[in-house]
């Protein structure tokens, strides 16, 4: 007789007992309720949403002995350790799991919270393990002392490991490109975090720009004073596809590749090399250690990496000030316009400055950027030329009414160039 599990998948069972089973009512074995409520919670739409609520609450006894059991399925270790679903007392059965792959752990190190931090630090799993401590240094939310720590049992693995053929593994290279891409960044042993001290400035920015922008927006920066760094769109987005892995097949090697390995002329490396961006790294951590006051200084006078970063950032006083940088560029605000994790509040004060209305491809972008306020893209579409109002008008990303009006006034342009 086939298993409850069996026939949701192959969708044979009826919409009443469906409801049931989104409940954690149906009576079989508590693993395969766990089972039956993650796979509803992923893939079906109807009922995922009441089966994701019923995760939620799920008797916590229940819950722990499926984190730490290594027969329970990937998909339902997978998603309990996914930062949206997580809960705190089912990480540290979760770590130690041999279930949930070292791939899996450094994933989620890399954006875990403060807490999650603190636990990990006292796995055994994780302090023996170079690939997670790796992606644990990276996160921006490590204190200066707990980086130490981290530096030093990355130290201590290195100075342990016995010399191994290149072939022997995949996770001891890969632990090792992972350290060699982290040495690059500034010791924290030595390093006192004192907030706003990290800056380092641009002297050619005259400080009274600062000020006049404190000033300006003081009732501002006084209500979110104590507002930490949030990017738009998250912390893990901000980082990039390539601290992730490509495919669930390649383990260790989805997060770093040997250099060995593709420099060999008889290896054929499955896929580019992915090596965590150290620069990034260092400029979210240092801006994660600034208050608002700290960032609007570093968006003003911190350089163009730093800029980038900050332009997404949640708190809208800091985001603006990147917008009053002296040194910021026409390249940049043309990617600020076509991005899409920015707030809406920074596409609106792009356009109310002179200066970057006077470049087109500025315009172009707010108009092709489907985040850009419906008022303003129709507003700023009567600045377009002729190819990029059809560009436009085929462009699905954007709202139906921008298509629209692009498209009419396309072939308004059209008939007026005919009529010539």
């Amino acid at each position: 007789m086939p298993r409850t599990i069996d026939q949701i998948r192959a969708n044979k069972l009826p919409s009443n007992m469906m409801q049931f089973a989104a409940k954690g009512a149906l009576s079989v074995p508590p693993d395969e309720n766990i089972e039956i409520l993650v796979y509803l919670a992923k893939h079906n739409k109807i009922f995922g949403d009441l089966a994701r609520i019923t995760l939620a609450g799920w008797d916590e006894k229940a819950s722990l002995a499926a984190a730490s059991d290594p027969k329970t399925s990937r998909e339902v270790l997978d998603y309990f350790l996914a930062p949206e679903n997580l809960r705190p007392k089912l990480l540290p059965p979760l770590l130690e799991n041999p279930s949930v792959s070292e791939s899996a752990i450094a994933k989620f190190a890399i954006s875990a919270s403060r807490e999650s931090i603190e636990v990990m630090l006292q796995s055994p799993r994780v302090r023996a393990s170079a690939a997670i401590l790796g992606s644990l240094r990276s996160n921006p939310y490590l204190k200066t002392e707990e980086a130490s720590t981290v530096a030093k049992l990355l130290s201590a693995g290195q100075q342990e490991a016995p010399a191994a053929p290149l072939a022997a593994t995949t996770e001891t290279p890969a632990a090792e490109v992972i350290h060699e891409a982290t040495e690059s960044d500034e010791s924290h042993e030595n390093d006192e975090s004192h907030e706003n001290d990290e800056i380092q400035e641009d002297d050619d920015v005259p400080d009274e720009v600062f000020s006049a922008y404190l000033a300006e927006h003081a009732t501002e920066i006084a209500q979110e004073q104590g507002k930490p760094f949030q990017p738009v769109g998250g912390i893990v987005d901000l980082l990039g596809p390539d601290y992730f892995p490509v495919s669930e097949n390649k383990e260790m090697t989805e997060i770093a590749a040997t250099p060995e390995q593709d420099a060999s002329p008889s290896a054929a490396p499955r896929h580019k090399p992915v090596v965590p961006p150290a620069q990034r790294d260092n400029s979210v951590q240092k801006i994660n250690r600034l208050d608002v006051k700290g960032r609007i200084q570093l968006a003003m006078k911190g350089n163009k990496e730093e800029r980038s970063i900050l332009i997404r950032d949640g708190t809208k006083v800091v985001a603006l000030a990147v917008l009053d940088a002296p040194k910021l560029s026409d390249g940049e605000v043309e990617k600020f316009a076509l991005q899409k994790n920015v707030l809406e509040a920074v596409l609106r004060q792009i356009p109310l400055k002179r200066r970057f209305m006077k470049n087109y491809i500025v315009v172009r972008n707010l108009v092709s950027n489907p985040r850009t306020p419906l008022d303003l893209g129709l507003g700023l579409m009567k600045h377009l030329l002729t190819q990029d109002l059809k560009n436009i008008s085929a462009n699905k990303e954007v709202s139906e009414t921008v298509r629209k009006l692009a498209l009419k006034m396309y072939k308004q342009k059209v008939e007026m160039a005919n009529k010539k």
